[in-house]
Formats: C-alpha cells, sequence, structure tokens
C-alpha cells in the first residue's frame, strides 16, 4: 500500500539523510559507538552541518524552521533506524523531540537567543530529565527541588535513566518549586554542564541501545540563574510537559512502524535467501504466512503513524491519541520483530545481526514515554468519562 503523507520535499530530504548515514554513520564507526556507550561528538556537529538536526528550530536561530512538520524528523528516523543505527536515531530523537521543542514553545527569546543555535549546530547536546528512583511515570512523585534563592534557585536530587543524560550539555529539567504536589508546584529549568553541583552520574548498562547513553543524575546545592526558568514564571513544568508528550508518543510511533519495516526487510532477505531442507525458508507455508502478517502489521502501523503525523501538523494531535499510537505501535513492533528473530533461527540471536538488535533495543519502547499500562489508562479514562 502505497504511503501518501511525504511530498518532493521529504524525498529529497531522505536522500540528504541517506548521503549522511553513507558518511557519517559507517560500521567501524557503529561499533565504536557500542564501545563507547554513546554517540561521539564529531557525529553530532556533522548532523548538525548537513541539516539533520536543528529541524524544528526557527530559522533566525540557525535551524530549518519546520516547526510542526515532523515528516522531516520521521525521514530521520525511518532512515536511521532501516540502517539498523537505533542508538543514533534514539540521540537524535532525545534531542529534537524531547528538549529542544520546550526551548523553541516554551523558552523566552533570551533563552532561546542563548541555548537554540547551539542546538541546531550539534554544538550543544539536548536531554530532558524527568524520571527519578522513585517516580517514573507518575510526574507528581517527583521529589527534586528547586528552592528560591537570591538571583536563582537551588537545585537538590537526582533523576535516572536519563537518555543522553552523560553527554548532554543542556538538561531541560523538571523540579519541584511548590510545596504540595498539585500540577503548579511543579517547574522547568535549564541546567547546564558544568554548573557546580551538577554530576553526571553513571552511565547505565542496558539491554538495548547500547551505543546511547544513559545516566543518573544528581544535584546537589546546584545554583540555576533565574533566567534559567524555562518560560520565566514557576508553576508551569507540569503543563509544558503535557503540552509537549504528544509530539514525544508521535516519536516513538514512528520508530516503532520504522523499526517493524526495518525487521520486516531484513526478514525478508534472510528467509529469501536461506535454504533448508532443499528450499529457501520463505518457501515453507509457516514462513509465507508469518511474512504475510508482518508485511500486513507493518502497513497498518503505517496508516495510523501517517494519520497521526498530519493531526499534529494541523494541531489536532490529543494525548489521548498519542497514547493510544505510542501503546498500539509499540505492541505491534514487538509482534513483528519477534517474528523477525524467530524467523532467522539461530542468527535471531546473535547480536551481530541487526534484527536481533532492533529486537534488543525495541523492548524499551514499551516503557518509556510512559508505560503501555499507563497509556491504557489514560485511554480508558478518556473512552468512559471515568477516573
Amino acid at each position: 500500500m502505497q504511503r501518501r503523507i511525504y511530498d518532493e520535499d521529504h524525498e529529497a530530504f531522505r536522500d540528504v539523510v541517506k548521503e549522511f548515514l553513507r558518511r557519517y554513520a559507517t560500521n567501524e564507526r557503529a561499533e565504536q559507538w557500542n564501545r563507547d556507550g554513546e554517540i561521539d561528538r564529531q557525529t553530532i556537529l556533522a548532523a548538525g552541518e548537513q541539516g539533520i538536526i536543528g529541524l524544528s528550530v526557527p530559522e533566525q536561530f540557525g535551524g530549518a524552521g519546520m516547526i510542526g512538520d515532523y515528516r522531516f524528523r520521521a525521514v530521520v528516523n525511518e532512515e536511521t533506524i532501516r540502517a539498523g543505527l537505533g542508538s543514533l536515531a534514539g540521540t537524535f530523537g532525545v534531542h529534537e523531540d524531547l528538549a529542544v521543542p520546550y526551548l523553541v514553545h516554551f523558552g523566552t527569546e533570551e533563552q532561546q537567543q542563548k541555548w537554540l543555535p547551539k542546538m541546531a549546530s550539534g554544538e550543544a547536546l539536548g536531554a530532558l530529565a524527568m524520571t527519578e528512583p522513585g517516580a517514573g511515570s507518575d510526574l507528581r512523585g517527583a521529589t527534586t527541588t528547586a528552592k528560591k534563592v537570591d538571583g536563582g534557585y537551588l537545585v537538590n536530587g537526582a533523576k535516572t535513566f536519563i537518555s543522553n543524560g552523560k553527554t548532554a550539555d543542556v538538561v531541560v529539567t523538571f523540579v519541584k518549586t511548590g510545596e504540595g504536589n498539585r500540577a503548579g508546584d511543579f517547574s522547568l529549568v535549564v541546567i547546564e554542564h558544568g554548573m557546580e553541583g551538577f554530576e553526571h552520574g553513571k552511565k547505565l548498562d542496558k539491554m538495548g541501545f547500547h551505543g546511547q547513553d544513559t545516566a543518573e543524575l544528581s544535584f546537589s546545592d546546584v545554583f540555576v540563574p533565574e533566567a534559567n526558568l524555562l518560560g520565566g514564571r514557576e508553576g508551569l513544568g507540569f503543563v509544558q510537559l503535557m503540552q509537549n508528550l504528544p509530539l514525544e508518543r508521535l516519536s516513538i510511533g514512528v520508530c516503532a512502524a520504522a523499526a517493524a519495516q526495518a525487521g520486516f526487510e531484513w526478514t525478508l532477505e534472510y528467509t529469501s535467501n536461506r535454504t533448508a531442507f532443499g528450499q529457501a525458508v520463505a518457501d515453507f507455508q509457516n514462513s509465507r504466512f508469518r511474512l504475510a502478517d508482518m508485511a500486513t502489521t507493518v502497513e497498518a502501523m503505517w496508516a495510523y503513524v501517517d494519520q497521526a503525523m498530519d493531526l499534529y501538523s494541523r494541531g489536532e494531535l490529543t494525548a489521548d491519541d498519542a497514547a493510544k499510537l505510542k501503546f498500539w505501535c509499540t505492541e505491534r513492533e514487538w509482534e513483528v520483530l519477534d517474528a523477525g528473530v524467530q524467523l532467522h533461527g539461530g542468527y535471531g540471536y546473535i547480536t551481530e545481526y541487526p534484527i536481533t538488535r532492533a529486537f534488543l533495543d525495541a523492548r524499551v519502547h514499551r516503557i518509556y514515554g510512559g508505560s503501555n499500562e499507563v497509556m491504557r489508562e489514560i485511554v480508558a479514562r478518556a473512552v468512559t468519562g471515568r477516573k
């Protein structure tokens, strides 16, 4: 089934992305990322120079100015994941979909002037710090505090499972500025690498995304200037997060569909060339039926994702819509990739193969961005009208 979401500009950009990956994401470099547990800064800078990142940053700050048109970001995700580079897609995604939008949509002019040009060029890598050791999907349980002092705030607390956390220069951080746990008691502050008392903790050893760093962060009397309070007002953090979560979940849905598509293509190629009992694995009825199921599921995923991208471009993608998309697409991604691993046989268990790495990477898609159990709760409340 032909997709009709893209126009000539998007397809021309696809060629730019492919060329970037050919030049800067070689097998040797990808292997080094996995060994180091992070993407090297030279690659990030090259992405900025080639216009692969900074897509939603306004042109006056050095970006492409594609605010609201997620299709360009989707092209980056599709091609990066098709190349078997989930960690690179993840690093770009955190920077572009989790950090940059907060400054684009909520930052003051001074904040945008300070950080967006460097984030568009790749000089500054972004991260979003919400999750804490004792608070995950329930953001109201966050205990990292920002106490008002002369000229700013003293931040104390800890965050965990922060993607890009070890290498980030600009960390949009969810903090408690009030005394209770109401929405108005929370704010977002921008904490910068090098601030005294801010420690990038240990890099966490994960099941997948081995080339993308995930770390713990700690804050001990970190002085954050008042100018780093996102939007210039206290008490907006919870609302700001809620407004950006549909984009985060759309991003996960796109990546899930891209991974399922890539997994199907890798499996089709493998089963067409692998023989057993004198015939190609793809010639067995069981294999053909599984491939048929995979192909159909992938097309259904793209139809859903493309509709969501269209709604987002119109400003009509609701939190409920995004929650449905996120949990449904990531569940289908897991099914498709699991089938791909099975059809690869023993080779599907070897991490040298892209299907295996994609399978391991995919597991977290049902957890981060709000666990799928929480997504179902959001949808259930919406459809029943009951809390």
